[in-house]
């Protein structure tokens, strides 16, 4: 047999069998069949975990292929958002790029959105005027994310419940780089609609037990349960790649961002000490600015000396 036809026979292997082959010795020394062997597994790899809902794996290869699913991904998160966002009572999301599903998904949130309103209609209204203000009084306006009060107030609960237990937690403060600059370039406005875009991108990677708020301006803190030092950093630095590769989409067109994050771990001091969150977030603050002053774009983990993940 001919190597251009084993090849062709092991390409047709990966396309098709349902375990990955190995490379052969002879065919291992034609470093493009190696490339293509490689490629086509990591890509393999991908696709099992989106068929199983999973949709976190890094998609390091390039190419056609590789750039498809980068975008089915994002479009996979943002529909995951949207739907959490729909549990959560926001009927305002619509999706436009899943052809029929769009339709059928944009149909339900209709209906949803107009069965709730008819049923607010028929409630007290001093009540519906309660749950609204309550919602503002803990949310941020712009972006729904917890404001400074209410992150700190759950914080400060979470904590005390892990130091129960023994469980690490931990604490992230995040900074968009050059956001002057960015409104100087293209308007407050749009930058308002970017802060509510990166926000989607780092709730849409969140996971059930995490969550985030506005502390001011372009600075967000967020909090990490049953995570150590080195999960942290790896949660963190994920979040810090997405924001960098997705850029925000303004009507002038797509514009580049990118993030610094300081992290701290919990301690064993005491939860229920009134500055203890305070503490930490001035120890993440400091780690915030060390990844500022050498470069930006980066997580810097507070521990003296600091060093970066």
């Amino acid at each position: 047999m001919s190597n251009k036809q084993k090849y062709l026979e092991h390409i047709q292997s990966l396309l098709r069998n349902k375990d990955i082959p190995e490379l052969r010795e002879e065919l291992a020394e034609d470093p493009l069949l190696t490339q293509i062997h490689n490629e086509l597994k990591t890509i393999r790899e991908i696709t099992l975990a989106f068929s199983s809902g999973d949709f976190s794996s890094a998609i390091g290869t390039r190419g056609f292929v590789s750039g498809c699913l980068k975008t089915l991904q994002a479009n996979l998160r943002h529909l995951i958002w949207q739907v959490q966002m729909v549990e959560k009572g926001n009927f305002s999301q619509e999706i436009h790029f899943m052809g029929a599903f769009s339709t059928a998904f944009n149909n339900m949130v209709r209906q949803l959105k107009w069965s709730l309103t008819e049923q607010l209609k028929k409630e007290n209204s001093l009540i519906k005027s309660e749950a609204y203000f309550k919602f503002l009084a803990n949310h941020d306006p712009l972006t729904g994310v917890y404001n400074r009060r209410s992150f700190f107030e759950l914080a400060e609960i979470r904590l005390a419940e892990a130091a129960s237990q023994s469980i690490p937690c931990c604490l992230a403060l995040m900074d968009i780089d050059h956001f002057k600059k960015f409104n100087d370039t293209y308007g407050h406005l749009a930058g308002d609609e970017a802060l509510r875009q990166i926000v989607k991108t780092i709730e849409a990677c969140l996971r059930k037990d995490d969550f985030m708020g506005r502390y001011g301006g372009e600075e967000f803190v967020l909090f990490f349960y049953n995570v150590d030092e080195t999960t942290s950093l790896k949660i963190v630095e994920r979040l810090r790649k997405d924001v960098a590769e997705h850029p925000v989409y303004l009507e002038k067109g797509p514009a580049s961002v990118c993030a610094s994050f300081g992290v701290v771990e919990s301690s064993a001091e005491n939860p229920n000490d009134s500055d203890y969150i305070q503490k930490l977030l001035s120890d993440a603050d400091s780690a915030l600015y060390t990844a500022k002053e050498t470069g930006r774009n980066k997580a810097i983990f507070y521990k003296k000396p600091f060093f970066s993940r």
